[in-house]
């Protein structure tokens, strides 16, 4: 049975995307490959431990020996999420975004290289094409103008695909995602941290003056598409991903409190981040034609699911926000992290 390796599964996207492998992809084997940092948690793979086509092994994409031993069985393909991703995190220090991002991205490349494998998707985000004006929308072409340091480190490994592409022929491809939405993601995000701070009555952070634009993607269509990239993706193309749900921040808290019945004087506006890029919107009009992609969910009837999940879930949520999920490991592995 062929391997493919889902880097970064026990995050937020990766852990969607490796139950979502699991159910599609039923004559390979899905190898979870995550160093667990702070964000990622095995317990979003609750009940997988024990499942036939289910891997897990515990190691960092910077590290060679660590690469090779994921790559020990018969690799067809890798789908390659693992990366350090909170921009606030980068402003205070980049030096990890540059080691998971960039040096991580090229160790797995020559990996992946020399076991000849039959795809690569590398899985990005629209920030590295920077800030929008009031029109128009990010398209495969938009040149790169990266504005944090965590989306200067991700623009960096896109470009290390690309270049193994035009060197070596490598069969990889580049998806490149809106803002994603959903269960088991780490509340320092603002869905989920909106939805478990409402359902507390604590405070709700928002940024500036709360109308910075993002285009929201549900996600479990961002995994059906990165499926149907792994599948039909041209070798050297990007695609964007996007739900076409444009909404500014303060739209998209005002509707979650109205839906949890929640008052909006637990909006709290506080200093702008940075260097904070004023709006993204994603054209995904080219997986569209070329692979038949679709989002399966309006924005509306997600962010209800999303919630009800998170309503139906506060023990995984306030074991996240104490650090207390950190155990599950060592709980289900028999050591210490």
């Amino acid at each position: 049975m062929k391997d493919i390796i889902i880097t970064g599964g026990a995050g937020f996207i990766g852990s969607n995307l490796v139950r979502a492998a699991i159910e599609h992809f039923t004559d390979r084997r899905i190898v979870n490959f995550d160093k667990l940092t702070y964000a990622g948690n095995l317990e979003n793979l609750a009940g997988l431990e024990k499942h036939p086509r289910y891997c897990f092994i515990k190691g960092d994409v910077a590290e060679p020996e660590d690469v090779a031993r994921a790559f020990a069985g018969d690799v067809e393909g890798v789908m390659h999420l693992a990366a350090e991703s909170h921009v606030d995190r980068s402003i205070h220090d980049a030096s990890p975004f540059i080691k998971s991002n960039v040096l991580g991205t090229q160790v797995l490349l020559d990996a992946a290289r020399l076991k000849k494998i039959h795809k690569f998707v590398h899985v990005s985000t629209d920030e590295v094409y920077g800030s929008l004006g009031t029109n128009g929308k990010f398209t495969e072409t938009t040149p790169l103008a990266a504005n944090s340091p965590y989306s200067a480190s991700k623009a960096g490994s896109d470009l290390l695909v690309r270049a193994a592409f035009h060197t070596h022929k490598f069969p990889g491809c580049i998806t490149r995602c809106s803002n994603n939405y959903g269960p088991y993601q780490f509340p320092e995000k603002l869905v989920p941290l909106l939805i478990s701070n409402a359902l507390e009555n604590k405070p709700i952070p928002v940024y500036g003056d709360g109308k910075n634009v993002r285009d929201w993607l549900f996600v479990e269509d961002h995994c059906a598409a990165l499926m149907r990239v792994y599948e039909s993706g041209a070798p050297g193309e990007v695609y964007n991903i996007g739900g076409d749900n444009e909404l500014e921040n303060l739209t998209l808290v005002r509707t979650v409190l109205r839906m949890l019945g929640r008052p909006e004087s637990l909006i709290t506006f506080v200093k702008d981040r940075p260097g904070h890029d004023r709006r993204y919107a994603i054209d995904a009009s080219k997986i569209r034609r070329e692979l038949n992609w679709e989002p399966a969910h309006k924005f509306e009837d997600a962010i209800r699911k999303t919630i009800d999940w998170y309503q139906a879930n506060p023990p995984w949520w306030r074991r996240v926000k104490s650090g207390e999920y950190r155990e599950y490991y060592e709980k289900q592995y028999g050591r210490a992290m």
